[in-house]
Order: C-alpha cells, then sequence, then structure tokens
C-alpha cells in the first residue's frame, strides 16, 4: 500500500507547523515499544527512525500522509536510563503538544508493549485525552510473545482503562499480524475528509 508519505520537518520547541489546519494523527508512546517499528510497517517504508541514544530526543516529526493530513511521531518517553529531571521535561513536552500547543489532533495513536501493559504514564495520558475528548487508539505491539492466556488478561486489563474492544488493535510489528487492522483503519482516518473545528 502506498501512502504517499512525505517528510516535512522535526521540531522541539513551537512552530508553525503544529497549528497548521490540516488534522494530524499522532503516535506516541513509551520508549522500546516498537513505535519506529510500527509506524514503519504501517506506511511500508522505513520513515520513523529509533534514537541511537533512546529517550534523549525531543524531537516531534511531521509527515505529510496524501497531501491531506500530518502523520506526527512523538519522542518515546519513560527511557530508563535518562535522568528524573529530563524524563519530567519530555513528559511536560508532550503534554503541552497534545493539550495545550493548539495542534488540530484528530487521533492519538497510543503504542504499548503488551508484555509489559499500560504504564502509569501511559494511564495519566489516557485520562486526559478521555477528559479533552480526543480519539484515541491503543495499539497492543509484540503479541508474538504473548501466550493464549496472556493475550487474555491483557485484553481484560486494557478494557479496564475504558478502551472499548474496537479501539485496541493487536499487532506484532515483527511479524505483521495486524498491520492490515491497523492499516485499513489508518487508510480510514487518512480517507476521511472532514477537519476538526
Amino acid at each position: 500500500m502506498n501512502m504517499n508519505v512525505e517528510f516535512i520537518k522535526g521540531i522541539i520547541g513551537t512552530d508553525p507547523i503544529i497549528t497548521d489546519t490540516k488534522p494530524q494523527i499522532v503516535f506516541i508512546g513509551r520508549s522500546n515499544v516498537g513505535k519506529s517499528s510500527v509506524i514503519n510497517t504501517l506506511v511500508g517504508e522505513k520513515i520513523a527512525r529509533s534514537s541511537s541514544t533512546p529517550g534523549k530526543t525531543r524531537e516531534i516529526n511531521f509527515f505529510l500522509v496524501k497531501k491531506k493530513k500530518y502523520l506526527v511521531d512523538l519522542p518515546g518517553y519513560g527511557y530508563a536510563k535518562v535522568s528524573e529531571k529530563h524524563r519530567e521535561k519530555l513528559k511536560k513536552h508532550i503534554l503541552w503538544y497534545m493539550f495545550e500547543s493548539g495542534a488540530p489532533i484528530h487521533r492519538i495513536i497510543l503504542i504499548v508493549d503488551t508484555r509489559v501493559g499500560i504504564t502509569a504514564f501511559d494511564e495519566e495520558i489516557l485520562r486526559a485525552l478521555f477528559d479533552h475528548e480526543i480519539p484515541v487508539t491503543l495499539v497492543a505491539n509484540k503479541i508474538d510473545k504473548l501466550t493464549q492466556k496472556e493475550m487474555h488478561l491483557a485484553r481484560t486489563r486494557f478494557e479496564k482503562q475504558g478502551l472499548k474492544k474496537e479501539d485496541i488493535i493487536w499487532m506484532s510489528a515483527k511479524t505483521g499480524k495486524g498491520k492490515g487492522d491497523l492499516r485499513l483503519f489508518l487508510e480510514m482516518e487518512f480517507g476521511k475528509e472532514k477537519k476538526l473545528s
């Protein structure tokens, strides 16, 4: 599938692209959940790259899809080997972009490692998204590492967070399982003409 993806720019602070009127579909996730792999698998080419120093980058990357909407790749958070001060700074940066920058966010794609589940910051993000009525889809990655019993337990845990079954996509970027579900979902999202006010 050719999604016609074009890299526009990476930003660290405020920038006019944030408030461009084109809606933004935003990918977010803790470091090491496979966010870059999910994005690359989705679009069929290597556009998202992992930092050589996980947890250090603060860059927000913007990709234009089909000339209509932005795919936005937020920096990974929660990396254990950086200082608490840096983790907090990055956390505030991410929350600022999502809830204070004025970005016309169409949907958040929250990626988690299914084995680890939803972390405290993931949960904080979910609560804030629900409060701000921003649509969110959870991509449960690395399902190839789980047994059927573990999958069942994961489903139960995620649904307890207030997520509906249709809001969760089960995926393995490594094997490609679930890739079609995410691609179909995003094709529908990127194909919608309606823009947020």
